[in-house]
């Protein structure tokens, strides 16, 4: 019986397909972000907003960091282009409040709230769509598709920025929201259908919430999740400042209920099979739990969290470097960032191929090792380089530019290699039948370990200077290696895990 799914040509017209709906769909998936960061705060600023207010904006942005809580819903109801479509058209809606009411005031901070929960919760839908849409062996291109027209879709919110010169901020906005509902209506009547998984039937909320007092392990994993939910949530707000002692009492409450559910374990008469069972059925952390429970989860927990140790180190220190060398705005926003940005894309695209080529785990030690090296090229770059010397003419060396272009460069490409194969082992490793949910929970920490070590970068940089501190994010990048064979297990295990693909 001749293949459907390839034409005359002998050429995979499904992958194409696939291939397609990734850069479509992570369009729309940039889009709303670029509007947030590029958009929001130049109409406000030119309304002669002041900087604390756009400042505070940033708080609303906290939808991004939180998406997983809400995660379990939209793998509950399914349906993901129906999720997008719906929160492309509110998205397209709160657009045109704004092309409406231009003047900033109160309602401004609501429709920005709304805005920023709908992308993420758009975010959440097309994760989950693309996860259960590819195949293992498509994973790695898909990744280097997804990195660059993110991206692209971050940049349209800045031509869109430009159209306000000469259409006037409604007619922007108007513009945006023609784009988000065109995304919106393109996925809803043109993308595959999402495969249909038999779920198990679950419990409802107070019914977990009964299961989980009398299990103190899985109690207490579910406190250190909440507490670590607060943690993120303070990243932004700082409100803990107002309470002295706070995170004292905070781990206390925790542990004093975890005791609680000690003493009901003790007194019940649950079977121990039958409530974890019914625990990895909880509508709110049930996935949680049931992850937690993998073989080889905990190093590999670790290794998510360290795999891009090295490069994130780094990263928030690259544009202070960049300054302090005599760079000027303009060389830093055009090689660093443009030039650095199609690097980058370039770097995520090709690190795709190799991965799926050479196999998700021997793309992310490979293709790892290369991100690595390139620590050692602005660590050259910042002990050759003179801080903040130009000569005469008020112009940098050209050698110097070179040394620091080529440094920028190298790490641009290399930093989006192993990204394409690193995403590529989240969506490996995790069921598809809550693929959304999962892949926010390890995403999730993967940007906890990021946000962490641009904090402590700041402190490493301006103790040890640019050229040593550089130098130990190479080394920072290996820890990780050392769990590469539960790294290994982990893949094997989910690939052997049939009932997670079947519908």
């Amino acid at each position: 019986m001749p293949n459907q799914n390839r034409p005359a040509s002998g050429q995979p017209s499904l992958l194409r397909t696939k291939m397609f709906w990734i850069g479509i769909l992570y369009f729309a998936e940039g889009l709303p972000l670029g509007i947030f960061y590029d958009v929001f705060p130049v109409h406000f600023r030119q309304q002669g907003v002041e900087l604390w207010k756009i400042g505070f904006m940033s708080l609303l942005g906290l939808a991004w960091t939180l998406k997983f809580l809400w995660a379990p819903a939209i793998d509950h109801y399914r349906h993901h282009r129906r999720w997008m479509f719906t929160v492309d058209l509110l998205m397209a809606m709160v657009m045109v409040v704004f092309a409406i009411y231009g003047d900033f005031g109160p309602w401004v901070w609501f429709a920005i709230g709304a805005f920023t929960l709908l992308s993420a919760t758009n975010d959440v839908a097309i994760d989950g769509y693309t996860i259960e849409m590819l195949d293992k062996r498509e994973m790695g291109l898909a990744n280097g598709l997804r990195i660059g027209f993110y991206r692209v879709g971050m940049l349209a919110a800045g031509f869109i920025l430009i159209l306000s010169d000469y259409i006037g901020w409604s007619g922007t906005y108007l513009s945006a929201a023609g784009l988000l509902l065109l995304m919106g209506s393109i996925i809803l009547l043109k993308a595959p259908k999402e495969k249909s998984f038999q779920r198990p039937d679950g419990i409802k909320f107070t019914a977990e919430l009964k299961n989980l007092s009398r299990h103190p392990a899985a109690f207490g994993a579910v406190i250190l999740f909440l507490l670590g939910t607060l943690w993120l949530i303070n990243r932004t707000t700082q409100w803990s400042g107002q309470v002295d002692g706070f995170w004292w009492y905070a781990l206390g409450l925790g542990a004093m209920l975890t005791s609680i559910s000690m003493v009901r374990h003790q007194n019940s008469s649950v079977q121990r099979e039958e409530g974890i069972a019914e625990l990895n059925r909880g509508p709110l952390f049930g996935t949680l739990l049931e992850m937690l429970q993998r073989p080889y989860i905990l190093p590999v927990i670790l290794f998510i969290l360290i795999f891009k140790l090295g490069d994130a180190a780094m990263g928030f220190m690259v544009k202070p470097f960049w300054v302090d060398a005599g760079f000027s705005a303009s060389q830093i926003g055009l090689v660093s960032v443009n030039l650095g940005l199609i690097l980058s894309i370039v770097g995520g695209v090709t690190g795709g191929w190799i991965t799926d080529r050479i196999g998700i785990f021997h793309g992310l030690w490979i293709l790892g090792l290369l991100q690595a090296i390139s620590n050692l090229g602005y660590a050259w770059a910042a002990w050759v380089l003179p801080m903040g010397e130009v000569n005469s003419g008020g112009e940098l060396a050209l050698a110097h530019q070179a040394i620091m272009y080529t440094a920028s460069g190298l790490e641009s490409f290399t930093g989006g290699l192993g990204t394409a194969a690193f995403l590529a082992f989240l969506m490996a490793i995790v069921n598809k039948k809550a693929s959304a949910t999962e892949y926010a929970l390890l995403s999730s920490i993967f940007a906890l370990s990021r946000s962490v070590a641009g904090w402590a970068g700041g402190f490493g940089a301006e103790s040890m200077g640019y050229a040593p501190y550089f130098f130990l994010t190479f080394f920072l990048s290996f820890p990780a290696y050392l769990l590469l064979p539960w790294v290994a297990k982990m893949l094997a295990y989910a690939e052997s895990r049939k009932d997670w693909h079947q519908k």
